[in-house]
């Protein structure tokens, strides 16, 4: 399928941005550089990816009316992603983001005010239904409040779509959520807390995937950073190696993996080979700093793969990329 549709259901959030030497201690103030404002929010971040990648992309959110709000639409028209149901709110503020990245690693830590996301309820997820008509997969995750997310996987649900859910940042969620869930894509320390473990126990990530399908879930993909992925079902577990790059900057990764997976899916992949593209599309926005800078695009992952001899999924190499 080329230019299959996704409908994205989540977050904006203005990013500020700044380099540290080390992440700070508890209460320790330190002296960064770098300081930029950029478009964020996992949900926007995700959408303006998967059409990079070709996607036919619907977003459902909810902004400010504010100059953010208003840089976050111009943002969605040149990247050719379908606002018809982003809702412009008084009530509250565009979302932001305050972003600290170790320059050395490009390790970082994130800390996100709301604002306008938490004004999207389950009730605007339902009156959006036409975001979801002939979506092959819908993608959501945690910057909203959970029952718009679990709204978004019932629709998904009900329109025949493949729903991924990316538990970021986690938070413990009913039984009824992880149940309209086909695809969970936390990462080691989400999967953990979700599955009702420690955050920093011992115990192997399969062990803990298979705790969520329990739960539930119909399928895990655990992201791992440096070592790739995870991909377990009822019956198997299958690691995905990650790709070599340098890093720049690892903000982005976790966005480019979910939408890079979502298009591969709703292109018809399987659940396999969809991961090991999603790990080639987290993996190549590692290497610029900043996160819509470095989303790869259609182009980019099929120089990559011409590089690496690899061979190019014929629905990407069909794609065209912008166009809502």
């Amino acid at each position: 399928m080329r230019n299959p549709k996704i409908t994205v259901v989540g977050s904006y959030a203005t990013g500020l941005t700044m380099k540290v030497e080390r992440l700070p201690a508890r209460g320790e103030t330190l002296l960064g550089t770098g300081y930029r404002v950029d478009f964020g929010g996992k949900g926007s971040n995700q959408a303006v990816a998967c059409a990079r990648l070709g996607g036919h992309v619907r977003f459902v959110a909810c902004i400010g009316k504010d100059n953010f709000g208003d840089s976050a639409l111009g943002l969605y028209r040149d990247e050719g992603v379908d606002t018809s149901h982003v809702r412009k709110v008084s009530a509250a503020p565009t979302g932001v983001g305050f972003i600290v990245v170790e320059a050395d690693s490009g390790h970082n830590c994130i800390v996100i005010d709301p604002g306008a996301n938490d004004l999207l309820s389950a009730d605007d997820v339902a009156a959006a239904r036409a975001a979801f008509e002939g979506s092959a997969a819908v993608l959501t995750q945690l910057e909203i409040p959970v029952p718009a997310a679990e709204a978004a996987m019932v629709q998904g649900r009900a329109h025949g779509a493949i729903t991924i859910l990316n538990p970021a940042p986690v938070r413990p969620l009913p039984p009824s959520t992880l149940r309209v869930v086909d695809i969970l894509t936390p990462n080691a320390v989400e999967a953990r807390v979700l599955a009702g473990i420690a955050p920093d126990a011992d115990i192997p990530p399969e062990v803990v995937a298979r705790e969520l399908i329990h739960k539930g879930v119909r399928q895990v993909i655990m992201t791992l950073g440096e070592r790739g992925a995870l991909v377990v079902t009822e019956s198997a577990a299958t690691h995905i190696p990650a790709i070599q790059v340098t890093v720049a900057d690892t903000t982005g990764a976790g966005d480019s993996f979910n939408a890079g997976l979502a298009m591969a899916l709703a292109a018809g992949e399987g659940l396999e080979d969809a991961a090991r593209f999603a790990v080639v599309t987290g993996g190549l926005a590692v290497r610029k700093e900043g996160v819509i800078p470095s989303l790869p695009t259609r182009d980019d992952v099929l120089e990559f793969c011409r590089r690496r001899g690899s061979a190019v999924p014929h629905w990407l190499s069909g794609a065209t990329v912008g166009a809502v």
